[in-house]
């Protein structure tokens, strides 16, 4: 009877300590990639913090609604103008126009 529990106790062992070995791997591993995911997010930019509330929000939408019309625009004309200094015409006269269209549009703010 005493064999059998010291077998029985040493198998108990063995298995528990296989146990240990195998979370102690699957441990350095957890480690390994969270350092590695670590270095990578070190590497990459912060996101650009973006002010909440709704005016916020309608502001943002207003400058890419003007954005895309400056856009649009120029991608109309662009191919229309052959040489290049009509294009950069058309870009500084919009960009300068822009300051102008949004008081316009959207009132002073």
């Amino acid at each position: 009877m005493a064999k059998e529990r010291a077998r029985r106790r040493a198998e108990r062992e063995a298995a528990a300590l296989e146990q240990r070995e195998q979370r102690a791997t699957q441990r350095r591993r957890a480690d390994r990639a969270q350092r590695w995911r670590q270095r990578l997010r070190a590497m990459l930019p912060d996101k650009p913090h973006t002010t909440p509330g709704l005016l916020a929000r309608r502001r943002r939408r207003r400058l890419a609604a003007l954005a895309g019309i400056i856009v649009v625009i120029c991608a109309i004309t662009w191919p229309l103008l052959p040489d290049w200094g009509g294009r950069i015409v058309v870009l500084v006269g919009l960009l300068m126009a822009a300051p102008v269209a949004w008081v316009l549009s959207f009132g002073r703010v």
